[in-house]
């Protein structure tokens, strides 16, 4: 086997291990990302055989066909996927100068402590709002079923215990998914006057769809600041996003 195939099986095995990583708190994105990298590794080791196989099947009409249309599908997947990163990418970097008013997403909350990924969000937004102390925030998520208080409660209690004054918080309880996080925090804002300019506070790989719907709801212009996620989860959700994103644009909110 060539260098480049062994540095290319190396990355493969690596990424495999990074979705492995996320195990037991996976997702979706996990079992994907880990099967997409175990079918690349399986490619780069029997590339020689699969070259030999696409040349037998260029010898017809129907099998140059078959051959062309899988790399063609295989080149746009690559693109599409690639696309979505740096738009991704460009949104968790699209900061705002100075915040109108900060919206932070809800997460897991475990009993009535907000669970490491909210954690990390809340961190996020306590740093957001020392720094501009006149800026309100709207915590936005309602209660799960395995939860003993709402989202937006627990994370009205953990700012307040950071030292975010309770009179600078608004709370969203009703929320249970992205679009209505942003279109009820749109709401709340409109009962009390605020513009409709936001900054968002989620992990870094929502950004871009979190975005995409608030602008969907009649978001004014919308910034972002992203929580720092563990990095044993990146991988997983980054690719599970891919596929969140897929079907926001099939079939919107």
């Amino acid at each position: 086997m060539t260098a480049v195939r062994w540095v290319l099986l190396v990355i493969e095995v690596l990424l495999t291990v990074w979705f492995v990583a996320a195990f037991p708190f996976g997702n979706a994105g996990t079992v994907i990302g880990g099967i997409m990298c175990l079918f690349l590794a399986a490619v780069t080791l029997e590339w020689n055989g699969i070259v030999r196989f696409a040349k037998d099947l260029c010898k017809t009409g129907t099998g140059k066909a078959i051959v062309i249309s899988v790399v063609v599908i295989a080149a746009v997947m690559v693109l599409y996927f690639a696309m979505l990163s740096v738009m991704m990418l460009r949104s968790i970097y699209n900061k705002p100068d100075k915040p109108n008013v900060v919206v932070v997403l809800g997460c897991q909350v475990r009993g009535d402590r907000p669970s490491k990924m909210l954690r990390r969000r809340l961190d996020a937004a306590v740093e957001l709002l020392e720094k501009y102390p006149d800026v309100k925030c709207v915590v936005s998520g309602g209660q799960g079923s395995d939860e003993k208080i709402s989202e937006a409660q627990c994370m009205r209690d953990y700012l307040v215990e950071e030292g975010i004054a309770a009179d600078r918080i608004i709370m969203e309880d009703k929320s249970t998914t992205t679009f209505e996080n942003l279109k009820f925090s749109l709401e709340k804002l409109d009962e009390r006057g605020i513009s409709r300019d936001i900054t968002i506070v989620t992990d870094g790989y929502h950004q871009y769809r979190a975005s995409l719907i608030a602008k969907e709801q009649g978001a004014g212009e919308v910034t972002s600041y992203s929580a720092d996620t563990e990095f044993r989860h990146v991988a997983s959700h980054w690719v599970r996003e891919w596929f969140a994103l897929t079907k926001f644009f099939i079939f919107g909110s």
